[in-house]
């Protein structure tokens, strides 16, 4: 893919983190980008930051893929015929931390929109264009925190138990289609993440951070591969290999110590 005529990505939740970090990677290998996240001035920096370094068609369309009406813009430009969409990256997403009894409830009911909802929704766009045409790939992001259960962060690890999932199951789907999809798993890095969601995260050991640029790297190599899976990291690789074979009581256990402990 890294070889191919210039195409065009669009990014979710482009305007910091990991998204900004997937942006800037395709920008490099010579894609345009749609950039798509809230934060409109973000978005034109970034975009004027890209076009500049790479010389690349850039676009910016700021919306909120919670809103219905929002998203439904979101994925009417994705499906567009006319102005196609060559790689979809579905990172946006949001996580809430503490007891889910004592939560918001509508915030845990957004998180379950931006994180499945809007995923399935964009991913449902692009592939009813990619199928068409044989070619095409997405990006789905989800987290290690989907290998097993998480006390005190439920709905963020239901949702990417979820993308994880999903995603797999639509890989085999596609099978001799000529489209791509795969699902990136990141264990902690390094973003504005941690603090967005209320976890503290100044007791995590260092060796166990990685940084937006090496997830975002190894990502779109995992899917130039056509890798169904992709965990970042031999430790996180590691970790989800144990916590696959492990008993769940023994897991959602450990899962609550840690938790408790970095509070």
């Amino acid at each position: 893919m890294a070889d191919a005529a210039p195409r065009t990505a669009l990014v979710t939740g482009a305007s910091a983190g990991i998204g900004a970090a997937f942006a800037a990677q395709l920008a490099a290998r010579g894609d345009g980008v749609v950039l798509v996240a809230r934060d409109e001035a973000r978005l034109d920096a970034l975009a004027a930051d890209l076009s500049s370094r790479h010389g690349v068609a850039t676009e910016v369309l700021a919306a909120d893929l919670t809103d219905a009406a929002q998203l439904a813009t979101v994925e009417a430009r994705v499906a567009d015929r006319e102005r196609p969409i060559d790689v979809l990256v579905n990172n946006a997403g949001f996580g809430t931390n503490g007891r889910f009894a004592e939560l918001d409830r509508e915030s845990e009911s957004r998180e379950i929109g931006l994180n499945i909802v809007a995923l399935v929704r964009l991913t449902h766009a692009a592939l009813g264009v990619m199928v068409e045409r044989h070619s095409g790939a997405v990006l789905n992001v989800s987290s290690l925190a989907g290998f097993q259960p998480t006390p005190g962060n439920a709905t963020y690890g239901a949702t990417k138990a979820f993308v994880t999932s999903f995603t797999q199951s639509v890989h085999e789907e596609l099978r001799g289609s000529g489209v791509k999809i795969c699902v990136v798993c990141p264990g902690f890095t390094r973003t504005e993440f941690q603090a967005n969601a209320g976890f503290d995260s100044s007791k995590v050991p260092g060796f166990l951070w990685q940084s937006a640029e090496e997830v975002a790297s190894g990502a779109l190599a995992a899917l130039d591969h056509n890798r169904a899976v992709y965990v970042p990291g031999m430790l996180n690789r590691v970790t989800a290999g144990f916590v696959s074979v492990l008993p769940d009581a023994f897991t959602r256990r450990v899962a609550a110590f840690v938790v408790e402990h970095s509070e």
